[in-house]
């Protein structure tokens, strides 16, 4: 039987009084690309925190690649390639420099990372900037930098957070191709967002989540059984926002 790479269970987060994460079971196995979904404050930033060892008093058991977390988390780090949603980049810097900088933390030759990050730039059409600092740069191509910084090293689970924030259809387009080629290489996609035709088209598995709890678990043909056409529909279906049409309708009448 196959072991998974990520296993959760029986996690359990508070804040004070309040609870953000409810008994999360979850086993993912390499290859998936998994949607992580799920409205506003439901629980999707503290489990990436958690995945990526940036929180470490939780209740439960999670492991990466069959090891527990909380005594492997420099391990975990290495095999982890995370694109958060917003991210101070250093400025600063060119892409060259901050990839290098990246690279060095992960343990990268210089040779390596040079090569890499050369060849990466270039395709997402940033060979022309690659020696120029980043604080004339647009946030697409800040975007375009930093989900290169995820992917430098060549890690096995990829965590990825809004991550076509900002950037061109073209670039998008060469995005969604990546998690694909990715995929089929065996990586673990983990890919948070609230671009729902997205997820829907990327995803093999979606997990959407809802004050704390998972609600839904499966591909998309089994969740959307008996909830909606569309991921978009599903979504406002069981996060109890299914009236979004009336708002809509409540908020266009205020201009009466």
């Amino acid at each position: 039987m196959e072991t998974p790479i990520i296993s959760i269970q029986n996690l359990n987060k508070s804040y004070g009084s309040k609870q953000v994460l409810k008994n999360i079971n979850l086993e993912i196995f390499p290859g998936q690309v998994i949607g992580y979904i799920g409205p506003n404050g439901a629980g999707k930033s503290t489990t990436v925190k958690i995945l990526i060892g940036l929180i470490a008093d939780f209740e439960g058991e999670v492991s990466i690649m069959g090891k527990p977390l909380q005594e492997n988390v420099l391990e975990a780090k290495r095999a982890i390639g995370y694109v958060p949603e917003n991210a101070e980049i250093y400025d600063v810097l060119t892409p060259m420099e901050y990839l290098d900088f990246v690279g060095k933390l992960q343990g990268m030759e210089e040779e390596q990372i040079e090569a890499r990050a050369e060849k990466m730039l270039a395709q997402f059409g940033l060979a022309e900037s690659m020696n120029v600092r980043m604080d004339t740069f647009s946030k697409g191509m800040r975007q375009k930098v930093l989900l290169i910084s995820g992917l430098i090293h060549n890690p096995q689970i990829i965590i990825l957070d809004e991550p076509l924030s900002g950037l061109d259809a073209n670039a998008v387009i060469l995005v969604k191709e990546i998690i694909a080629l990715l995929a089929k290489e065996g990586k673990t996609i983990f890919y948070c967002s609230h671009m729902m035709d997205v997820v829907e088209k990327v995803s093999d598995r979606i997990i959407l989540i809802n004050n704390g709890e998972i609600i839904a678990n499966g591909s998309f043909e089994e969740i959307k059984q008996n909830n909606g056409d569309t991921l978009e529909s599903v979504f406002s279906k069981l996060t109890g926002k299914g009236n979004i049409g009336d708002a809509a309708g409540a908020f266009i009448n205020a201009f009466d």
